[in-house]
């Protein structure tokens, strides 16, 4: 037995792990392309028609856009190829490169998985069908006198990209859940986003192409693999929820920066860089004394199209992609910036539609001069898409919980209120100090009054009566680039605030030194996980895990600390409890707790059956191991490898890897992800936790294990599984493989055991009369059976020739047990609401219909 944890052994170093990787990625792209003989036979005929005919630089002449190029006047016309010609040209050499691009990353890999001749089909149809539907669409606006549709009649469309966005998601039907939700919703954000903000015709034909795949895509390529998972895990909606905070920042931008965007909302463009009126005609108007009044606002709107008032338009949105960052890291901040930046948002276009519809005509200088229904859709824009985000945001705000440490909260804060104080009291006083250097000449209540808006973008500026403008250097500076500075600032500590974690520290850090020093179960290493609030003795050597869920304390696992004192600490434990108006419930406990427990009149119910293999001596020889032996031979034959590591060190394309292999298996059963003593993704990132990663030459990760160390008198004696996933496409016995790995390696090192931890609703039979609420538990186990699987992985680690020890509930009173339930329930289950209640019941009928296979193990 070692006395102190030893180093990694078997593990390449980190070094040697990534120079392993080097050039992998490039070879899996070359054996893509090489089974991509359509995509790349459509990116050479493109660049090759494109070249004879002249039209790289900038498309094909006029006669043969006219000839070959979709839309309304085309078809019109009686061209009724044009559908498919307009595939094969694009409008301009940036068109050329995106679509080979796009061709690229979205139809060779789908044509390695579906097959040239149904991805040349796919192509074709998406092409002719999504050129059809959307000038189908355009005619119909025309019909309703649609302003947008009416500039999109008279205009022709060129480019595969139709195809290409419309075959992707028709193959996305061969995908797994997981991968298949994220395409769509991936690609369909960043459609709709084209169509509404930039809106030409080729944006609402490559959104119509996009639906016609969806459509197209089942019924080429048979019914979609597995169920579409209407149920995420955390990362999962954070990444989601991220994708639009950002999409809602950008689509603006996007439209203002192409300056040709007529989408129905690219209106919201001149919000973010209005354009400035001519300068010729601004100083014709100032010069007439009959139109002295004007001259004064169209000077301002010259003002809005400087350098400094488009850098101030372009940073709130540049924070809001970072606060969409930390969105996606989980950062509770991020949620907070995102919330508060949108809801000001929302309220600058309440005061911009007060302001539109109290102001003269002849002063609304806003949208540009837009026309009256595009007016009116940015106004109600301007108020409705941000309170939207916000709305989605506060659905999802128990997703982001991660914390940065106090410190960098506090001066995150001290940088941003010291930088707003200073470049308010410079705006004012120097302000003053200049003020000769502004016209008309400004007081200093004047500065204060118009200290606001140097904060704000530039677009919500329009409707405002100007009281004074800079006409020297000095003045201009300070009258542009004060809000610049402020938001320069906020950008810069929100990047690096959201990339701090909080470190383990107070109460937490205690309870892990004090496991760490003393020791504890085989479980015991969970109650290190978030989420868990402590408790200690008096004299701080023992202590328990929990949390309080309802009015239960529900531990997490049995006491921690020094062995002698552990079992003592359950009495003052439960007057603890008492104090606070809490029932306490031991969870997950052993029988020596149990015991203690009993004694003091708890009752007991065994709700899980630990599976533990003894290292010394063990060898896998006998009839009784032929499984385990076959997976480690046939592992050998296949080239596949075990390789331990610590996953927050490990090179990022395992750590992608094993993030889509766990967001697939819980994507594909459609139903949430358990957490409370089964750990997930983010139980990974522990550096005391081991894992091993099944590797292939191809450094394909065909499944991983993760191991939680077991502490007793201060060393680590014995590791337990937590983290089980596989590949759903690879080697089939990765689990037994993995298993029997880290059995040999464990043995080597000198441990005593590894526990296969705890199979939970699901116990051998060892011949005793169970009390109703066992028989419950016992049902429970066998309803849930289908979906969850706990009895079949009970019977997959009986392989491994364990030794069995049950786990219990213990509670102090029975008439507590529906409290107790529910609290168990939630969590296990946090986001266990009525419609995921229907659908797991409906996964449970189904399952158990007659001519279901439910023996496959969660292994």
């Amino acid at each position: 037995m070692p006395t102190t944890e030893p180093p990694l052994v078997r593990a390449p170093r980190p070094g040697r792990l990534r120079r392993r990787f080097t050039g992998v990625p490039a070879r899996r792209l070359l054996r893509i392309l090489r089974q991509a003989p359509v995509t790349l036979g459509l990116v050479a005929v493109v660049w090759l028609v494109g070249a004879l005919t002249g039209s790289l630089l900038g498309g094909p002449a006029t006669g043969l856009r006219d000839l070959v190029g979709a839309g309304v006047p085309s078809l019109g016309a009686g061209r009724w190829w044009t559908p498919l010609s307009s595939g094969f040209w694009c409008s301009g050499l940036v068109g050329y490169l995106a679509t080979t691009l796009l061709l690229l990353l979205l139809v060779a890999p789908l044509e390695h998985r579906v097959g040239s001749a149904r991805t040349a089909a796919l192509l074709a149809v998406t092409q002719v069908a999504g050129a059809l539907a959307g000038t189908g669409l355009v005619a119909l606006g025309t019909l309703a006198a649609d302003p947008w549709a009416d500039r999109l009649a008279t205009d022709l469309a060129l480019g595969p990209s139709t195809a290409a966005v419309g075959a992707a998601l028709a193959a996305s039907a061969r995908l797994g859940a997981l991968w298949r939700r994220r395409l769509r919703i991936l690609l369909l954000v960043v459609l709709v986003m084209l169509a509404l903000y930039s809106g030409s015709l080729q944006d609402v034909l490559r959104l119509a192409g996009g639906l016609v795949g969806l459509a197209a895509g089942p019924l080429l390529l048979g019914r979609p693999r597995g169920r579409l998972a209407l149920t995420a895990t955390g990362p999962e909606i954070r990444t989601l929820v991220a994708l639009v905070v950002a999409a809602s920042a950008v689509g603006p931008l996007l439209a203002a920066l192409s300056g040709t965007a007529i989408g129905p909302l690219s209106v919201l463009r001149f919000l973010v860089l209005p354009p400035p009126p001519d300068p010729a005609t601004v100083e014709a108007i100032c010069a007439d004394p009959l139109t002295v009044d004007d001259c004064l606002g169209l000077q301002f709107r010259l003002r809005l199209g400087g350098v400094g008032p488009a850098v101030m338009s372009v940073l709130p949105v540049l924070v809001l992609v970072v606060l969409a960052d930390g969105l996606r890291r989980g950062r509770r901040f991020a949620w907070w910036g995102a919330v508060g930046i949108n809801i000001l948002f929302a309220l600058l276009g309440v005061t911009l539609a007060v302001l539109t519809a109290s102001t003269p005509t002849e002063r609304l200088v806003a949208f540009g001069g837009a026309t009256d229904a595009q007016f009116y859709t940015g106004v109600a824009t301007t108020v409705l898409q941000p309170l939207a985000v916000v709305a989605l945001l506060a659905a999802t705000r128990a997703r982001f919980r991660v914390t940065a440490p106090a410190r960098a909260y506090r001066g995150w804060s001290r940088a941003v209120t010291v930088t707003l104080v200073a470049v308010s009291v410079s705006y004012v006083v120097i302000g003053y100090l200049l003020r000769d250097q502004f016209s008309p000449v400004p007081g200093f209540a004047d500065l204060v009054v118009d200290l606001p808006t140097r904060f704000l973008p530039s677009g919500y500026l329009g409707e405002l009566e100007i009281a004074f403008l800079p006409v020297g250097v000095a003045a201009t500076v300070l009258y542009e680039w004060t809000g610049v500075v402020f938001w320069s600032v906020a950008l810069a500590g929100s990047l690096w605030l959201v990339t701090r974690t909080r470190i383990v520290s107070g109460d937490a850090q205690a309870a892990r030194d004090l496991l760490t020093s003393g020791g504890g179960s085989t479980l015991s290493w969970l109650v290190t996980w978030t989420g868990n609030s402590y408790w200690f003795t008096a004299d701080r050597r023992a202590g328990f895990g929990y949390r309080v869920i309802g009015r239960v304390a529900l531990t997490t696992g049995g006491p921690f600390g020094d062995a002698e004192r552990r079992l003592d600490a359950i009495e003052p434990f439960t007057a603890f409890c008492a104090e606070h108006a809490w029932t306490p419930c031991l969870y997950s406990v052993d029988d020596d707790v149990r015991a203690r427990a009993q004694s003091l009149g708890w009752q007991a119910v065994q709700v899980a059956e630990e599976t533990v293999v003894p290292l010394p001596g063990l060898a896998f020889t006998g009839k009784k191991w032929q499984d385990v032996r076959s997976a480690l031979n046939k592992a050998t034959k296949a080239g596949i490898t075990a390789e331990q590591l610590i996953f927050g060190q490990a090179p990022l394309a395992i750590v992608d890897q094993v993030r889509a292999i766990s967001e697939e298996w819980v994507g594909d059963k459609g139903l949430p992800e358990m957490g409370f003593t089964l750990g997930g993704i983010d139980e990974l990132a522990d550096d005391a936790v081991r894992c091993l990663v099944a590797v292939d030459a191809d450094r394909t990760v065909h499944g991983i294990t993760s191991w939680l160390p077991v502490h007793d008198a201060g060393v680590v004696v014995g590791w337990t599984l937590d983290f089980m996933r596989r590949r759903e496409t690879g080697f089939r016995g990765v689990m037994e493989f993995l298993i029997a790995s880290a059995a040999q390696q464990f043995q080597a090192e000198g441990y005593a055991f590894l526990s296969l931890s705890g199979a939970p609703l699901a116990r051998l039979d060892r011949g005793e009369q169970p009390d109703a609420l066992q028989r419950l538990l016992d049902t429970s186990g066998r309803a849930l059976e289908p979906v969850y699987g706990f009895r079949s992985l009970l019977a997959f680690k009986a392989k491994f020739q364990p030794e069995y020890r049950p786990l219990h509930m213990l509670y102090p009173d029975a008439a507590a047990l529906p409290a107790v339930g529910s609290a168990i329930a939630r969590a296990y289950l946090p986001d266990l609401g009525p419609a995921t209640t229907l659908r797991l019941l409906r996964r449970i009928t189904e399952a158990r219909a007659p001519g279901r296979d439910t023996s496959q193990s969660r292994a």
